[in-house]
């Protein structure tokens, strides 16, 4: 039976492919807009921030990386409910007005993958620093140039590291419920929209929608190492 209702759900993926179900669409643009500027703005936070930990040593340097690390780990929806909480009418954030909306999901997702840029940024560019520091410095390099030779040669692993955020903001679901609320139209994306089909009873339509999420991560991270390979 089980292998039926996955059999189903690939004919019902094709099928809403296929056809370019106007909904479908809809929901996965803005699924793909909501993480697109989630990652922007963890991007704009968390690479400078962790290539300042790397390349900088200072006391507690240790305790800030655990920190970070630590939080790579947060469940969804507790963050969701923190964000509810600040957002919420009653809440310190409320004169905002964001709650219920794609820009509340998008600020969500940024804040829970922005420990991932951090952590990954600060170990490629650990890996890299005492090796090319020593040989800067032998060949009488500045420490801004030393620098930015270090971020040049983990470049390619900055954008692992953004690539691995983006798939994790892509794929969350609970903060999406949370400050989202699933409303049709506007705040609902492939996630919540899978988890509406599973409740609902329509198990195939959601394996469908999965498979379709799936499709979409895959293709991403082909063209990211397509790109890094030509590169």
């Amino acid at each position: 039976m089980s292998m039926g209702i996955i059999w189903e759900g690939l004919q019902q993926a094709v099928q809403l492919i296929a056809s370019g179900d106007p909904e479908l669409v809809e929901i996965t643009l803005r699924s793909l807009q909501v993480s697109f500027y989630a990652i922007l703005m963890a991007s704009a936070v968390g690479v400078p921030l962790g290539a300042a930990i790397g390349l900088r040593e200072f006391r507690g340097k240790r305790l800030v990386k655990t920190i970070f690390t630590t939080l790579i780990g947060m469940p969804t929806v507790a963050l969701g409910l923190i964000l509810y909480l600040l957002l919420s009418r009653s809440g310190p954030l409320g004169f905002l007005q964001l709650l219920y909306t794609v820009q509340a999901i998008s600020i969500g997702q940024a804040l829970l993958v922005i420990p991932i840029i951090v952590s990954f940024t600060t170990s490629a560019v650990e890996a890299r620093d005492v090796r090319l520091r020593d040989l800067a410095r032998t060949l009488g390099a500045s420490e801004l140039d030393t620098s930015i030779a270090i971020l040049r040669e983990a470049s390619n692993a900055i954008v692992v590291a953004v690539v691995a955020a983006f798939n994790r903001a892509f794929a969350e679901l609970g903060i999406a419920l949370m400050v989202g609320l699933n409303i049709r139209g506007l705040t609902r994306v492939l996630t919540t929209h899978i988890a509406l089909q599973h409740e609902a009873g329509e198990l195939g339509l959601s394996i469908a929608l999965s498979i379709i999420l799936m499709a979409i991560v895959f293709t991403l991270n082909g063209l990211v190492n397509v790109l890094r390979r030509e590169e």
